[in-house]
């Protein structure tokens, strides 16, 4: 037998090596080839999302008792512990467990993309795989070897697993899952996980020899046997044995609820998690007020170890070292240093000795009770600062406050409140550091600044980004994603906004913090490649800001983010003011809605001429047409107008444009969305190049998450590289849904209107549709502005020449149709976005 494709059965014999089982010998054969291995694997990035996706996957089974893998996986362990450890992979394992990790690690959801980390520099940066990275996992925890590789997933490193051949299957066979949860590859051809005895030489020579990093769980002789087999530079990651203890207060030792919180975490696992407590320190040097102290701590361990019964009873070299320490302990009483205070069943012990120097438990609820006196904290401890890890600290707000930091100055790394000792919180980091920048390197790529100005990011310069597959799931649309707000954990509702309510009422969107600050990152490396320049660009912030609306508030965290000079002025009435404003602080860029610039530029046009210093323009929310951006260029001298961001207030940005997408043609900001393009009229993608519904799934948002939410918007795939270079899908915007009015029977349609106004007239103002009710038809109204409109009669002409279906309903009696004109004001906005109301229909 050579290997097989993968379907994970009890067969002690085989190894999981890329997705096949593999045989002892053909296990063997393959290990002299790892370093090969590695530097092939390693060309092909890993991104993050795909580990995210593959491992939530792989946690809703482990949630779900009724999963074919859940029961294959609760076979491999005890009874009383299947439940217990399967929910805690289960809940390591989630989206949102993961994210947290990696922001709180590596700063971001997508730490393996090369970007800018200060906008004003062409200066890019990236954690890096390690590269071949060897986990040597320990016999006493089940999840710990499954969960290491996973970090070793999560900075993208090829991993070899070494657990022993005495383990269970059960980190081979969930880690065979996570591999086969990824449809790309990518995953389980960084996935290695073998058993075998340490005892064989040959191997861990050929694992730890070939490894640029090893990970060892394990004590000293562990660590020491990983270190003299890695080769000269390699990394050795040492999660070792350490020991905890708590610190009281007299104040606090003299509650029995302390004290009972306390004999929890003695009884909680029998003491072997290395956050277990080992001794207890009291706050004096008086040995009677310690004797004192021990025996009413006894009578509490009595009654908590009676109410828990053991998990995991001491085997015979256990019991012996607790006999001999016991006695030892008995013996010196008479010299009066301990005083001894047990169980008649031998169930748990307090071991009180007023020498302070600390000592190792022989665990099994075997509890030291010594004296150390506040001042005297870090000197006593520091010998040991090596093995530290855990200090419960029971006492007041000042106390923690104090005795954290003289903890911290002797090696202790984690400090809890007593009675949560063994307990922890997502993202926290592990004996003293984070495990993926241990398992990372970070990288960084110094490049011409005149060349790379419009460059946020250097990957998409190389290749089209690995995006998953889009989920099997029915379509959503802005009803359902209002329905499930009810439904929304209040954890994940952080931020509430409103859509400006341009193509019908206003609808709530809520996020998590996090979700809005890798929204707002993304957004602005999108403005970097539009063109913006946050080292000489002084931005005026000219959207909407008031009602929960969300533009200015995005674009002032943007330019935060770009660290940009920036002038929170806000969209207003008083078109002189803002002007003023422009002009005094020699703002030379606006954001805003084109509606609202473009009033801005033709109120204020004589101080603005004059002032000429307006060069650039991005927009959102609308577009401008051909004929106003050749107003703004010629009669204002505007050099830029480009889209800002392409966006919805419920999924928040999703496209940018770089200084090759012309009109509405944009790039998908893949690190958040993917999209598909589905047929108008069935449910199916249409033909590459072909128009359709834009149907978005958003990819890192842990509050809100929409998949395949139907946005309103048509558009088409822009078939073909990029003049700029990069390699992300473009896009082009074809009109909302609501573009198309159904009016005298016949589909009537904004955008074809705007275009014959445009290109057979030269009329470059803003157009608004009315429709209406009339006594026997319907009635049409084109309004259009009255500086720039030609004659009703003109325009008139114009359109039922060139727009078949306005022509034929009128030809058929169906429609009334008319222009007017009206002077800018008049025309009828949205009052929280500002956006022009394209379609007004009164019927």
């Amino acid at each position: 037998m050579t290997a097989s494709v993968l379907h994970p059965v009890s067969h002690p014999e085989l190894h999981l090596w890329q997705g096949e089982l593999v045989d002892e010998a053909e296990a063997g054969r393959r290990l002299a080839g790892l370093p090969e291995l590695a530097a092939r694997v390693l060309t092909r990035p890993l991104p993050t999302d795909v580990v995210l996706g593959a491992c939530a996957a792989v946690g809703r089974d482990l949630a779900d008792p009724a999963s074919a893998l859940y029961g294959r996986l609760a076979g491999q362990l005890p009874a009383d512990d299947a439940a217990a450890v399967l929910a805690e992979l289960a809940g390591v394992l989630t989206r949102e467990a993961l994210e947290r990790k990696l922001r709180r690690e590596l700063g971001g959801l997508r730490p393996e993309r090369l970007t800018r980390p200060d906008a004003r520099e062409t200066v890019y940066e990236a954690w890096a795989p390690v590269g071949l990275l060897v986990h040597i996992a320990p016999g006493n925890a089940a999840a710990v070897a499954p969960l290491s590789v996973v970090e070793g997933l999560l900075a993208g490193n090829v991993n070899v697993l070494k657990t022993s051949s005495s383990d269970s299957r059960l980190a081979l066979d969930l880690l065979a899952a996570i591999g086969a949860a990824d449809p790309s590859g990518l995953m389980a051809e960084r996935i290695i996980a073998l058993r075998f005895p340490s005892s064989r030489r040959a191997w861990m020579e050929a694992l730890c020899g070939q490894a640029d990093a090893i990970a060892v769980w394990g004590g000293e002789d562990a660590v020491r046997a990983a270190g003299e087999l890695a080769p000269p530079g390699c990394r050795v990651v040492e999660w070792g044995h350490r020991i905890s203890f708590a610190y009281l207060t007299l104040r606090a030792a003299s509650g029995d609820g302390v004290l009972d919180a306390l004999a929890e975490d003695v009884c909680r696992l029998e003491q072997q998690a290395c956050s277990s407590p080992q001794v207890v320190y009291l706050d004096t040097d008086d040995s009677e007020e310690l004797y004192a102290f021990a025996g009413r701590f006894a009578e509490r361990l009595a009654k908590v170890s009676a109410a828990r019964p053991v998990s995991a009873p001491p085997g015979t070299a256990e019991q012996a070292e607790i006999t001999t320490v016991q006695q030892l302990a008995r013996l010196e009483q008479h010299l009066g240093l301990t005083r001894v205070f047990c169980a008649e069943d031998g169930s748990w012990r307090v071991l009180a000795d007023t020498r302070p120097a600390l000592d190792a438990s022989p665990l099994y609820r075997t509890i030291w009770v010594k004296p150390l006196p506040r001042p005297a904290v870090t000197a006593t401890l520091r010998p040991m600062r090596r093995y530290l890890q855990t200090a419960a600290v029971g006492g007041d707000r000042a106390d923690v406050a104090a005795l954290s930091r003289a903890l911290f100055a002797a090696g202790v790394t984690r400090v809890t409140p007593v009675g949560s000792m063994l307990d922890g919180y997502e993202g926290e980091p592990h004996d003293g550091v984070y495990a993926l920048q241990r398992y990372s390197r970070r990288v960084s790529v110094r490049a011409a600044d005149a060349a790379f100005g419009t460059v946020a990011c250097l990957d998409d310069l190389v290749a089209a980004p690995v995006l998953p597959p889009a989920p099997h799931a029915p379509l959503l649309g802005k009803e359902g994603v209002q329905h499930a707000l009810a439904a929304l954990d209040p954890r994940h509702a952080h931020l509430h906004f409103r859509s400006g309510g341009s193509t019908g009422a206003p609808a709530l969107s809520v996020f998590t913090c996090d979700d809005y600050d890798n929204q707002m990152r993304a957004a602005a490396d999108g403005l970097l490649t539009a063109g913006f320049d946050p080292a000489r660009d002084r931005a005026a912030n000219l959207f909407y800001c008031g009602g929960m609306y969300g533009s200015f508030i995005s674009f002032f965290s943007i330019l935060e983010r770009l660290n940009a000079t920036q002038f929170p002025i806000a969209a207003g009435p008083d078109h002189a003011s803002v002007a003023e404003a422009l002009v005094t602080h020699r703002a030379d860029t606006v954001f805003g809605m084109p509606s609202y610039l473009w009033q801005l530029f033709h109120a204020e046009a004589d101080r603005l001429s004059a002032y000429g210093g307006i060069r650039k323009v991005f927009y959102g929310g609308e577009h401008f047409t051909a004929e106003q951006r050749r107003v703004l260029t010629e009669e204002f001298g505007v050099e830029v107008i480009r889209s800002a961001a392409y966006g919805s207030t419920d999924l928040g940005p999703l496209g940018y444009q770089c200084a090759s997408c012309d009109g509405s043609v944009h790039h998908v900001l893949t690190d958040l969305h993917t999209l598909e393009i589905l047929d108008p009229h069935e449910d199916r993608p249409v033909a590459p190049g072909e128009p359709g519904r834009l149907v978005f799934t958003s990819l890192a948002r842990s509050g809100q998450r929409l998949e395949r939410y139907e946005i309103g918007d048509m558009g088409r795939a822009v078939q073909g590289p990029c003049a700029c270079g990069s390699h992300v899908p473009r896009l082009e915007l074809l009109g909302r849904y609501g573009d198309v009015v159904r009016v005298g029977t016949y589909f009537v349609n904004y955008r074809r209107i705007v275009r014959v106004l445009e290109e057979r007239l030269g009329y470059h103002g803003e157009v608004q549709l009315e429709v209406a009710p009339d006594a026997d038809r319907e009635r049409l109204t084109v309004r259009l502005d009255e500086q720039y409109a030609p004659g009703p009669e003109v325009a008139l002409a114009a359109l039922t020449a060139e727009v078949a279906e306005l022509a034929s309903a009128r030809t058929e009696g169906l429609l009334s149709l008319a222009v007017r004109t009206a002077r800018r004001e008049e025309f009828e906005r949205t009052p929280t976005s500002g956006k022009l109301r394209t379609v007004i229909d009164l019927r």
